[in-house]
């Protein structure tokens, strides 16, 4: 339901619009009815009056012609007595109207002059009225003086003075109507007047019409832009706000400057900002201690929290620090958690680059996975692969950073080094733990096998070893090499395990002949073709010096040349840690 204020707003923009077009409108119908008004005595009066001149003079032309039938009458021999009398009494009806039409004429001049709401020329319509009055009380007395003499001297039968008197009589009538057409002429001057006048009316009527009705749309339109500006401009800021909000700029406020819903509506997003404000933070303190993306994912997928976990497969990571406790045994407890510190945020990057989440820190440990619902199937695998090799790059670094840390020239940390295991398989997913304190994390087989891995690495002298199944999802991302075939602690079956190598195509000719030969080497091995095994496994050493998996492999071969292994033995090397 829309609150009073800003109905008010919207109802008082429609009124003042309605009033200003109701005045408009009246406006109009003031000035249209003047108009109408100012027509209505032309059509009723002066046009009227007009033609009661014109027939004042076709009745004077007939009075004159049935005058001179009777003269004709009379004149004939013998008289046309009864067509005298009728043409005497035309003549007699005939001047009774030129009267009653000259009263006519004279009455609607006087109702004009007498109007006061039209703009009449009344001094001119008085000079009207009053020729007319003079021509009916003298002209048409001088007319009818001589007119009755005629008639007199006819009834005699004095022709001779019939014709002196019937050319006097003709003299005076027409007299009478130039009087009556000097007349009409003024009278069509003055209702020209009146026409004129009713143009400009009408044409004044029609601009003050237009001027007003713009005038009401411009204060309209501003007063509707005042009214509505307001609400825009609060909109406008709620919208670039919401903006600055999802791209995640939690620092906007908006200015609250009203008390309608706008106002209250910007309220609520400051509100609302400061909460999510706080949620952020919230995210950021917790994202040091879980991972930032299973907050996240915890937050906005909340059936993550669910106690029924998931069978997926997954890829997990165990990173150990090799010679960390003969790095923690000389340094204070300050220097070694600024050591672990920086250790611990160094090998992480590489795994939140790759997409992955870390699960726990265990000492100098790191545990960390990949898989489904924050890195798809196909690719957890992969990211993992690269994560192990981009950490074992940073070690060299991390060897020259501890000492500027913590201002020594030489640490222990010069000959640290780092074991990582990775395998791939299926594992329990979801949130695991108590009534009062639960952990998205992974359980399973593969976890156990990760870790085996990673500890697997003293044996073989290597810095990571990887599962066949991680090596298979992995593709040719990375370049490998098979190391063994180990049965690790908890498991009745063989693992053929792999060394990652480097990336696809980056390898050194070096490396390349150096797993070349420890390729042959381990078939000759399997094979108990024990000096083959050693040829081969010094060329690979003379190959690439140092290879921990090489001289491995080459001691446990010439301990098996010395002691032959049982007959069913299948290459299988048992690792009990």
């Amino acid at each position: 339901m829309i609150k009073r204020s800003i109905r008010r707003r919207i109802v008082a923009i429609a009124v003042g619009l309605i009033v200003l077009m109701v005045a408009t409108s009246v406006l109009s119908m003031v000035m249209v009815g003047r108009v109408g008004h100012l027509l209505d005595e032309l059509t009723a009066r002066y046009i009227p009056a007009n033609a009661h001149l014109t027939r004042i003079n076709i009745l004077s032309l007939e009075q004159a012609l049935a005058l001179r039938r009777m003269v004709i009458a009379k004149m004939q021999e013998p008289p046309d007595e009864m067509g005298y009398k009728l043409r005497k009494q035309l003549y007699e009806e005939k001047g009774a109207e030129v009267d009653s039409e000259a009263q006519a004429a004279r009455k609607l001049i006087n109702a004009i002059i007498d109007d006061t709401s039209t703009p009449s020329d009344n001094a001119a319509l008085a000079r009207v009225e009053s020729r007319i009055d003079s021509l009916v009380s003298e002209t048409r007395r001088h007319l009818n003086q001589a007119s009755g003499q005629l008639l007199s001297e006819l009834d005699a039968r004095d022709f001779a003075a019939v014709r002196r008197s019937l050319a006097g009589t003709d003299a005076l009538r027409d007299e009478f109507n130039e009087k009556i057409d000097a007349i009409r002429t003024e009278m069509v001057k003055v209702g020209y007047g009146a026409t004129v006048t009713i143009r400009s009316e009408q044409t004044q009527a029609v601009l003050t019409s237009g001027i007003v009705t713009l005038l009401a749309a411009i204060v309209g339109l501003i007063f509707a832009n005042l009214v509505s500006g307001g609400i825009i401009r609060s909109v406008r800021q709620l919208l670039e706000g919401t903006r600055a909000v999802e791209a995640g700029q939690l620092d906007q406020s908006i200015a609250v400057t009203t008390g309608d819903e706008i106002g209250q509506l910007a309220a609520a997003f400051n509100r609302m900002v400061v909460q999510l404000r706080d949620n952020q933070r919230v995210r950021e303190t917790f994202g040091k201690y879980i991972d930032p993306r299973v907050v996240e994912g915890l937050i906005e997928r909340p059936n993550l929290t669910a106690a029924e976990g998931q069978r997926r497969v997954m890829t997990v990571l165990f990173c150990d620090l090799k010679g960390f406790t003969s790095l923690s045994e000389g340094m204070t407890p300050q220097g070694l958690v600024k050591v672990m510190n920086r250790y611990l945020s160094t090998m992480s990057e590489p795994i939140r680059t790759n997409r992955g989440i870390i699960d726990k820190y265990i000492g100098d440990g790191i545990m960390a996975y990949w898989g489904p619902p924050f890195v798809d199937e196909a690719d957890h695998a992969r990211f993992a692969c690269l994560a192990a090799l981009e950490m074992i790059e940073r070690i060299a670094a991390l060897r020259k950073d501890i000492p500027e840390l913590l201002g020594v020239r030489g640490t222990p940390m010069e000959t640290c080094d780092l074991r990582i295991g990775v395998a791939t398989g299926e594992a329990l997913v979801g949130s695991i733990g108590s009534d009062v304190m639960m952990s998205y994390t992974v359980m399973g087989d593969v976890v156990n096998l990760a870790s085996r891995l990673e500890g697997a690495n003293k044996e073989y002298g290597t810095r990571n070893l990887v599962c066949e199944r991680t090596v298979a999802a992995a593709g040719d991302t990375v370049e490998v090499r098979e190391i063994d075939r180990v049965v690790v602690a908890g498991h009745t079956h063989s693992e053929v395990i792999f060394e990652i190598l480097g990336r696809k195509g980056e390898l050194t000719p070096q490396q390349l002949t150096s797993r070349d030969r420890y390729m042959e080497a381990l078939a000759a091995y399997r094979e108990q073709r024990w000096d083959d095994a050693l040829r081969a496994l010094d060329a690979a050493l003379e190959a690439g010096p140092g290879d921990g998996a090489s001289i491995a492999l080459l001691k446990r071969v010439g301990n098996l040349k010395a002691n032959p292994p049982p007959q069913n033995w299948d290459g299988s090397w048992h690792i009990e840690k």
